[in-house]
């Protein structure tokens, strides 16, 4: 294992994002060469048990094992490494803070990651705001000679559902946004029909220190279970709103107060993002911000965001208008998103416009479109309507009289325009 000339101190924070630039020389200066394995399949395969040691989880959402894809992919032929940037999610900033701040981080990764599982490529498929950024980053390392792995960087469809995994190799291999059926696995076959690991660029980021500094470093924040920081967006009725670097098990309401803590009194918190939940925010404050901690409320850290909900904002409004924009957003590839997630959407907007309804109705049709889609995307969907329809239970008899609790909008929610 390569060792840095520079090492943080154990617990110390922030781990990814340095205060100074992001040149290639600002870099080198705060985490030192790029992680470099020895020869030998022996000491690739030691560096995927120290990421095991470090019990390193995906960032991008699902939180799978790393060691366990790294391995899947590496006992396969003519392997290919593919970052997925995509983040386009409207409220989450963490993926786009990173790769400006810290490209050759995600860039380390990315080229370790191809030599541990014997990949002679890397593609990086980034926001289109950062694109520029880790395109400048990689030719900076090409004109130093730095890396031995062909680094390619392309620009992301601009679409919620384009970040899923497939529908990043079918975007990079032919133009389109949308995922494809399974199986086969990516890890069997993936981006040219060869195993494909894709990777969350800030799980990337890990990889490159775990490397540097070891499994005993990356445990010394986050819990047994789970260890490590993780980067959080933390938007909504908060004085600062902003990307933030917490170890994973930090209190919800600690982290709410990292962002300057709340700038009006709370009535919920949408936790993970839009296809995460909503948890009255009395009951999420004490939480430690971890998947153990949040089970129970039926919520998770998801792809790292915390959104709160004012008292003058109207949850089953907020939700209504996520929905629509997920139902639009969807590749309308088969029957749950394509006419499921549009009834949802519509009678979910039905009942926070007080319209008459059977509310029993929109529960049924939940159960119908959850996982039954070609992806995990309307089930994604579902998990934010139903938790919309429990944390604000109290609203839907007022809504039906005609009244509602207010009117301010919290969440980005973009015009769903066409499929």
């Amino acid at each position: 294992m390569t060792r840095s000339a520079v090492s943080p101190g154990p617990g110390a924070l922030p781990r990814l994002l340095p205060p100074g630039p992001a040149s290639l020389d600002g870099h080198l200066a705060r985490y030192g060469p790029p992680p470099c394995p020895g020869p030998g399949r022996g000491n690739l395969r030691a560096l995927i048990a120290e990421v095991d040691r470090a019990g390193l989880t995906g960032r991008g959402g699902a939180g799978f094992p790393t060691a366990r894809k790294l391995a899947a992919v590496a006992a396969g032929r003519a392997p290919v490494v593919l970052g997925n940037g995509t983040e386009g999610e409207p409220a989450s900033a963490k993926d786009k803070v990173l790769m400006a701040r810290s490209p050759h981080l995600v860039l380390d990764g990315a080229v370790l990651t191809a030599q541990m599982v014997g990949a002679r490529q890397a593609v990086i498929v980034t926001h289109r705001d950062v694109s520029e950024i880790l395109g400048q980053a990689a030719a900076e390392r090409r004109r130093a000679r730095l890396d031995r792995v062909r680094i390619t960087v392309r620009t992301a469809a601009d679409r919620f559902v384009a970040g899923e995994a497939s529908a990043v190799i079918r975007w990079v291999e032919h133009g389109i946004p949308a995922p494809t059926a399974r199986p086969p696995r990516l890890s069997d076959r993936g981006l040219g029909g060869r195993p494909t690991l894709v990777q969350n660029v800030e799980t990337l980021a890990h990889l490159a220190l775990i490397a540097r500094y070891g499994a005993p470093w990356f445990r010394s924040v986050g819990t047994v279970a789970e260890p490590g920081s993780m980067l959080v967006t933390v938007l909504g009725a908060v004085r600062e709103p902003c990307v933030l670097e917490i170890a994973i098990g930090t209190p919800v309401g600690q982290v709410l107060d990292l962002a300057g803590g709340p700038s009006a009194p709370l009535q919920a918190l949408l936790l993970g993002g839009y296809f995460g939940a909503w948890v009255e925010a009395a009951q999420a404050a004490g939480r430690p911000f971890s998947a153990a901690g949040l089970a129970d409320l039926g919520a998770g850290p998801g792809a790292g965001l915390i959104a709160a909900l004012p008292a003058g904002a109207c949850g089953l409004s907020e939700a209504a208008r996520v929905v629509r924009y997920l139902a639009a957003q969807s590749a309308g590839q088969c029957g749950p998103c394509r006419f499921g997630l549009t009834a949802v959407a519509d009678e979910l907007e039905r009942i926070a416009e007080g319209r008459t309804t059977d509310p029993g109705l929109l529960h049924r049709w939940l159960g119908q479109v959850d996982g039954r889609g070609g992806c995990a995307y309307p089930g994604g969907a579902v998990r934010l309507a139903r938790s919309a329809l429990r944390t604000f239970a109290a609203e839907l008899s007022q809504h039906a009289a005609g009244s509602c609790c207010g009117t301010t909008r919290v969440l980005p929610v973009p015009s769903p325009g066409p499929r």
